[in-house]
């Protein structure tokens, strides 16, 4: 099929999801939008896009149907709800791709499930925050058979600046949670750093500058780290979302027996911050947690 003439559909309207369909409607993507909660699926509606009232009719409008949602229940509702989900409403050849961060098992299941009738699926996290789902610029890491990750490529490049082949199902997910690690930690570094120099009266901005020039420099202190200067805690991604991925990685390595103390060390910061009232903040307000244990 000719890629402009590809149908797509999109369930899961929050933070990320709803920029990036919108995006998928800017490319000239005929696109059919469900969300949960339905007045989320109006803004989208009025731009263009055919509102469904269940993922099953998303799916029977759709040859690429991608979700975005928060935890695997949510993804084997979405997907396989046998009298709503997408899988009720699939056609043969079909392919899902699922946006959300959850266990790769997810992935094998809802594989197998929609292959028994001739469907496909991808997992596909995303990287990039709400920054980079507005502007279309993510990073997508997939997984699942390769003929249906060729087929949703055009939409997945309508969302995302790097998208990355990684293996087969559940090989995306797996590749999400490295990545979280790494942004975990790097984010507890950054947030360290700001409280070091508050405490020692140092320009914050200039410390900024200079380390994020160096070989230290990344984009969660770049974009993160002056939110954490400022007090500004309004969510690109929740601490909640944060604490979650970063037990799904603990899950994994337990099974592969892969220790991995940095990631616990931040699991433990991660869960103080939600404990404390930050839990649908942004991760950035993990500096509340290190400027509370400094006792003074």
């Amino acid at each position: 099929m000719n890629e402009s003439r590809l149908r797509v559909g999109f369930v899961g309207l929050g933070i990320m999801g709803e920029p990036m369909a919108r995006n998928v409607l800017k490319a000239g993507f005929g696109l059919t939008v469900h969300n949960r909660t339905a007045s989320k699926a109006e803004p989208l509606g009025e731009a263009g896009a055919a509102v469904a009232s269940s993922p099953a009719q998303v799916a029977s409008a759709s040859d690429v149907i991608v979700t975005c949602v928060t935890a695997d229940a949510d993804v084997r509702e979405v997907v396989l709800d046998a009298e709503r989900g997408l899988i009720a409403g699939i056609g043969e050849a079909a392919t899902v791709v699922d946006c959300s961060t959850v266990s790769p098992a997810v992935a094998v299941e809802c594989n197998e499930r929609l292959g028994a009738k001739g469907a496909g699926f991808v997992d596909a996290p995303i990287s990039g925050g709400d920054v980079g789902a507005k502007a279309g610029t993510l990073s997508i890491m997939c997984g699942g058979d390769r003929a249906h990750f060729d087929r949703a490529l055009p939409v997945l490049e309508a969302m995302g600046r790097t998208v990355t082949y990684c293996g087969g199902p559940g090989a995306g997910y797996l590749v999400k949670l490295c990545n979280q690690i790494c942004g975990a930690v790097n984010l507890l570094a950054a947030a360290e750093a700001v409280s070091l120099a508050e405490a020692a009266g140092i320009d914050i901005d200039a410390m900024l500058q200079a380390v994020s020039s160096g070989a230290a420099g990344s984009w969660l202190l770049t974009n993160l780290a002056p939110k954490m200067v400022r007090g500004d805690d309004k969510p690109g991604f929740f601490v909640d979302y944060q604490l979650k991925d970063l037990r799904l990685a603990a899950d994994a390595a337990h099974e592969l027996g892969v220790p991995l103390p940095t990631t616990a060390l931040a699991e433990a910061i991660f869960r103080a911050a939600s404990v404390q009232g930050h839990g649908l903040d942004g991760t950035q307000s993990v500096i509340h947690v290190l400027r509370g244990l400094k006792g003074r």
